[in-house]
């Protein structure tokens, strides 16, 4: 064991736009509770000048640095799944990875986002009315957690997406893993949200960069539950608006705590404290 703690480890993030990510400062400070040296990188397309299609120069390069694993983010879940020589079982369902294993010259894809969204679910909002529930985007995070939420029992589910042809693309992905639940393209935000007991927000809106309300504020009404998963900042437009209308609310500081926890693991192949992460986390953003 003492060996494995004092073992090098070395991992990165490849995203764009990605200099705000506190996902190095959690891994790191997690590493050095550890007793690891920890080291975490950002691999920032708009700071290299790069794009997914970058992707199999970066993979090989991380390899041949030594790194132990890579963090995907936007705009790569799904760009960089050709480059990998296994999927998990989660990341082949969703098709969309945020994590890559590098280990004994091949490259092993996995989806942590998915559990950090029902975990900070089940702990954020326990008992909440899953019978019907609208999601709000149906790119990478939107896979994520509509997988997510459908594991943990929605019965029936309606996705909106700027692009329709993508959100039918998720529902007929999602409609094949879990065929007893309702799952449909939704057409009418209005009408979906009178029916509904709860709503997901998983497109960039309310970011630092992308600021503003993904919905009309007027549709949320007290019963409802709003699930977000925007951390930066930690309070969106979203939030403050629903808790204004008396809506119990979850913001994505968990998603983005579990997710890092989920692959913390998978990195050093030991057991991270989630809520020594969790406390770290609220001490930045707090």
């Amino acid at each position: 064991m003492a060996e494995t703690l004092l073992k090098p480890i070395r991992a990165g993030l490849i995203g764009a736009g990605i200099q705000a990510s506190l996902t190095p400062a959690m891994h790191m400070r997690e590493g050095a509770a550890q007793g690891l040296s920890y080291e975490y990188e950002l691999i920032d397309l708009n700071e290299i000048g790069a794009s997914s299609a970058d992707l199999p120069k970066l993979l090989a390069d991380a390899e041949a640095r030594g790194l132990s694993g890579l963090n995907i983010t936007h705009p790569c879940k799904q760009a960089v799944i050709p480059f990998l020589d296994e999927l998990s079982g989660e990341a082949r369902a969703l098709r969309a990875v945020n994590t890559v294993v590098l280990k004994n010259g091949r490259r092993f894809g996995h989806n942590t986002d998915w559990w950090g969204f029902a975990e900070s679910f089940r702990r954020g909002l326990p008992d909440a009315d899953l019978s019907t529930v609208v999601q709000l985007g149906a790119g990478g995070a939107g896979v994520a957690t509509a997988y997510a939420i459908l594991s943990m029992g929605a019965r029936r589910l309606a996705v909106f997406d700027r692009e329709q042809e993508r959100a039918e693309e998720l529902v007929t992905a999602m409609a094949a893993l879990f065929p007893a639940a309702r799952i449909e393209a939704g057409s009418d935000l209005a009408a979906s949200m009178k029916a509904a007991s709860g709503l997901v927000h998983a497109t960039p809106t309310g970011m630092a960069k992308y600021p503003g309300l993904p919905l009309d504020a007027a549709l949320l009404e007290a019963r409802h539950w709003v699930a977000e998963i925007v951390y930066f900042p930690l309070q969106t437009a979203l939030l403050q608006a629903a808790r204004q209308r008396g809506c119990r609310t979850l913001d994505g500081g968990g998603m983005a705590v579990f997710q890092a926890v989920g692959a913390f693991q998978l990195f050093t192949g030991l057991e991270p404290s989630a809520e020594r992460m969790l406390a770290h986390f609220r001490s930045m953003t707090s």
